[in-house]
C-alpha cells in the first residue's frame, strides 16, 4: 500500500467554538496520508502520474482560511472530501488535524481530530412499478450522476419483472447500477431516501407499488446489521429482479457473507 504523507503542516485559520477564537484565529497543524497508486510514478519517475504534495499543502492552506468551523471535526471532513474530489489519483485521504492552542484552560501539549474518508465501491438496485417507470429510472441515474460525492459505473440494462411479496400490483421495470461513492452507507442511505422522495415515492404498503425502489445491495466488502440498513441486502440472492441485472455489471464480485462470486448464484 502507496501512501504520501504531510506531517503537521502549519495553517493560521479562525476556527472554534468561541467567538475569540473565530475573530482572533491561531495556529492549526494538519498530518495527512494520501493514498494513492504510485507504481507507475516511480517507474516512469513522472509526477504526473503521482500527486504534487507541495500543490496539495497550499490546497489545504486555501481550505482552512477560506472556511470558518466551529468544530474541527467539520473542518477535518471537509478537508478530507475536498482533497479526494480534488485529486482524482487519490482514492483514500487519512487526516489529523492539530489545536495546540485551544482555550482548555489546563496545561496540554495537543488536542485534535483524527479523520479518514475514501472511495467505496457500492452496488444499487433500483426499480419502478408506477406512472413513467424508465424515466424514474433515467432520474435516479442522473441524480446520483450530478451528485460529486457519487461517481456512476456500469449500469445494467432495465428488465421487465414480476412484483415480489405483493403481487397484486404492476410490473416492475428493474436495474443494477455500480458507483464509487464517498458517503458513509448511512450517509448514501439518506441521500437515496432523498432521490426517492424527489420521485414522489411514498412508503405506504410494504411491498407495494412505487415510483422508484433504491437499495443498497453491496458496499465494499461491508457486512452490518442495523435496525435500519442490512448490507448485505438480506434477500438479494433470492430475488431474479436483483441477481440477473447484477450478474450483468459485477458477475465477478464476491457475496462477503457467502464468499461466492455473484455468477454462481442460480436463478429461480
Amino acid at each position: 500500500m502507496h501512501y504520501i504523507f504531510i506531517d503537521k503542516l502549519k495553517v493560521f485559520a479562525h476556527h472554534g467554538v468561541f467567538p475569540e477564537e473565530t475573530r482572533e484565529g491561531q495556529d492549526f497543524y494538519i498530518s495527512a496520508q494520501l493514498y494513492l497508486d504510485t507504481t507507475k510514478a516511480a517507474k516512469d519517475d513522472d509526477l504526473s502520474n503521482s500527486v504534487n504534495y507541495g500543490e496539495v499543502c497550499h490546497f489545504i492552506t486555501k481550505l482552512m482560511k477560506e472556511k470558518t468551523f466551529l468544530l474541527i471535526e467539520s473542518a477535518a471532513d471537509y478537508l478530507a472530501k475536498e482533497l479526494l474530489l480534488a485529486y482524482p489519483l487519490l482514492w483514500k485521504v487519512s487526516l489529523n488535524l492539530y489545536k495546540p492552542h485551544a482555550p482548555i484552560g489546563l496545561p496540554f501539549e495537543n488536542v485534535g481530530i483524527h479523520t479518514e474518508r475514501a472511495w467505496h465501491e457500492v452496488y444499487l438496485s433500483i426499480g419502478s412499478n408506477l406512472g413513467d417507470k424508465k424515466g424514474y429510472l433515467d432520474f435516479a441515474v442522473d441524480k446520483l450522476k450530478e451528485n460529486p460525492f457519487c461517481r456512476l459505473g456500469k449500469i445494467s440494462d432495465y428488465i421487465v419483472t414480476k412484483p415480489y411479496g405483493n403481487t397484486r400490483q404492476d410490473d416492475f421495470l428493474n436495474g443494477a447500477i455500480q458507483l464509487k461513492t464517498l458517503y458513509s452507507p448511512w450517509e448514501l442511505l439518506d441521500f437515496l431516501h432523498e432521490i426517492e422522495a424527489s420521485a414522489g415515492r411514498e412508503r405506504l404498503i410494504h411491498w407495494g407499488p412505487r415510483t422508484l425502489d433504491l437499495d443498497i445491495l453491496l458496499y465494499d466488502s461491508l457486512i452490518t446489521e442495523e435496525d435500519d440498513l442490512v448490507i448485505p441486502h438480506p434477500d438479494m440472492l433470492n430475488r431474479d429482479f436483483v441477481l440477473v441485472p447484477l450478474k450483468q455489471i459485477a458477475p465477478n464480485k464476491i457475496h462477503p457473507l457467502i464468499q461466492k462470486r455473484i455468477r454462481d448464484f442460480e436463478q429461480s
